[in-house]
């Protein structure tokens, strides 16, 4: 018997479908598939499903949580792509947390909350 998993992914909800799908291609994913429900978005090794769906109360409540080689850089390319100004979304600035990693909060145009993280060296697993 073969338990071993070969992928998750998150079905990420949207308000606005079409503007979300630029968003996640401005910040850095590409997007390998859609059709008018679903798109499948990737970097690297790392993958989600962009949802044409939108509950207030679900899209309020859901995380993503992005873990990178360096969080300082990936901050940097976000502002330097002007991703606050040109999709009206939150960027706070990153900062050492006491979970061990460096972390900044991206809000998705819908509201969606990402964590964009980096371990920090010598913390606790």
């Amino acid at each position: 018997m073969n338990l071993k998993p070969v992928e998750i992914k998150a079905f990420v909800p949207t308000k606005d479908y079409a503007e979300s799908k630029a968003f996640y291609q401005a910040i850095g994913f590409t997007c390998a598939f859609a059709d008018d429900e679903i798109a499948y978005f990737h970097i690297g090794e790392c993958s989600f499903l962009l949802q044409n769906f939108h509950v207030v109360e679900h899209t309020q409540n859901f995380m993503m949580h992005l873990l990178v080689e360096n969080a300082d850089d990936w901050h940097a390319h976000l502002v330097a792509e002007k991703v606050a100004e040109r999709f009206s979304v939150r960027i706070d600035s990153p900062q050492d947390q006491p979970w061990g990693m460096r972390d900044f909060v991206l809000f998705d145009p819908s509201g969606v909350l990402w964590r964009i993280a980096h371990n920090l060296p010598n913390a606790a697993p």
